[in-house]
């Protein structure tokens, strides 16, 4: 975990990868690796993620390679057998938080209120993910959070773009953003890898503002 979080501090943006083919799945990520990002989160939304997620760790030893979207304990159990570093969720879902611990694996459930934040709290969590962050408070929710559960830190996902995330990135309790802005749709359709390297490396420089 120190690792990851280190990985974390000094980029403190998470590109989300989503392909349904490995060889794209490696395409966008090394794009994204080339624009400096080394902490990738490849989310369980197309019927072949799995693959994807297996052949990204392979050929990206170097990388931090997680699975996101992941929502119960059997796809738990699956995205470690297929080498994930790190899982994030969703939701906050008891069963998979168990297998990750057992396994010695990081896992950053979705959170959207302070029920669930509280619930993460007292299962001895410390670092969640607030989601979608755009629709249940933005920056304003984090600080509300921020200032009962002084211990928490967050990254913030769901309307995280270019336009905001300064603003997210300001608040001392968010660890990192995670983001699609990275991967655009078009981009990957038109093989346009360069794009994605360059948007990666632009957020780079614009976490770094003050």
């Amino acid at each position: 975990m120190s690792q990851l979080l280190d990985s974390l501090r000094n980029n403190r943006i998470v590109p989300l990868v989503q392909s349904n083919d490995s060889t794209t799945a490696l395409k966008i990520s090394e794009a994204l690796l080339k624009g400096g990002l080394d902490v990738l989160e490849i989310v369980l939304r197309t019927d072949k993620a799995l693959d994807c997620l297996e052949a990204i760790v392979k050929e990206f030893p170097q990388a931090h390679v997680g699975a996101g979207t992941v929502l119960n304990a059997d796809q738990t159990h699956e995205v470690i057998r297929r080498g994930a570093d790190f899982i994030v969720s969703p939701g906050l879902d008891l069963s998979s938080v168990k297998v990750a611990r057992a396994a010695g694996i990081s896992i950053l459930p979705g959170i959207a209120t302070a029920t669930e934040l509280q619930e993460a709290f007292n299962l001895g969590l410390n670092t969640v993910k607030l989601f979608p962050a755009s629709l249940v408070g933005g920056p304003k929710i984090l600080k509300a959070f921020s200032s009962v559960f002084r211990d928490m830190q967050f990254m913030p996902t769901g309307g995280v773009n270019p336009d905001n995330l300064l603003e997210y990135l300001s608040i001392p309790s968010v660890l990192a953003c995670g983001g699609s802005w990275l991967t655009p749709k078009d981009a990957v359709e038109s093989k346009n890898y360069d794009t994605i390297t360059r948007l990666a490396a632009e957020a780079i420089e614009l976490s770094k503002v003050r």
